[in-house]
């Protein structure tokens, strides 16, 4: 019997906004799958700090909810990159992972201090970018000041050196108009890594796309 699948969302939403609206729980149950969701600290029903310092460690509540046997996992945007942090630290809990949203950004260097006032504030100063993770923190049960602090930390990132711990197969998954984007350093830096690009898909729609659907389906099938 295949694995539950952990699912882990990004930042700003949840377990329910992400992976239930979006149909992702109901065709992983259609293939058989259960499915494992977290919400990380600061999000949906995770305890919501308003200290910085309390997001020094995103992946703890993911770790707390794994099985005993290694799982399969998809993460978008946030989630992706606390998943990659846990796989690095704990490669045999992993059957496979699928990572979105996620790839040079996360090797890249930036102050991420407008954004932290802008989910704070709700002020987006007629920046597209800007007004995309204010607009994050007006979704419902969100707390403005329990986000801009965990942007304020951001948990850290994996670097090269991490990546190259993870053991198990990983799907990557980018939008061609992603910010977060390319994906190429983040592919050459997983020893077992494949990449599926989504034509004409930003950022903020990937986690709806039928085609990022489909191909994390398709993988987690084996």
């Amino acid at each position: 019997m295949a694995p539950p699948v952990v699912l882990v969302h990004g930042f700003g939403t949840s377990f329910d906004l992400t992976w239930v609206a979006n149909g992702w729980v109901d065709l992983l149950a259609d293939e058989g799958r259960g499915v494992i969701g977290v919400d990380l600290l600061g999000h949906g029903n995770a305890p919501k700090p308003t200290d910085p310092a309390a997001y020094d460690d995103l992946g703890e509540r993911v770790i707390d909810a794994l099985p005993d046997e290694p799982v399969d996992a998809v993460g978008f945007s946030l989630g992706a990159k606390t998943l990659l942090q846990v796989a690095a630290a704990h490669p045999d809990r992993f059957r496979s992972l699928v990572v979105a949203g996620v790839g040079a950004n996360l090797f890249r260097s930036s102050d991420h201090t407008a954004v932290v006032e802008a989910v704070r504030t709700g002020n987006d100063g007629g920046n597209p970018a800007l007004r995309y993770f204010a607009g994050l923190a007006d979704l419902p049960g969100n707390d403005r000041t329990a986000l801009a602090a965990c942007m304020a930390n951001g948990g850290g990132a994996p670097t090269v050196d991490d990546l190259a711990s993870i053991t198990c197969p990983v799907l990557v998954v980018i939008g061609d108009a992603d910010f977060a984007g390319p994906a190429d350093p983040l592919v050459d830096a997983l020893p077992d890594a494949t990449l599926v690009t989504l034509a004409r898909t930003d950022h903020a729609k990937t986690p709806k796309s039928f085609a990022f659907i489909d191909a994390a389906l398709d993988f987690l099938r084996g």
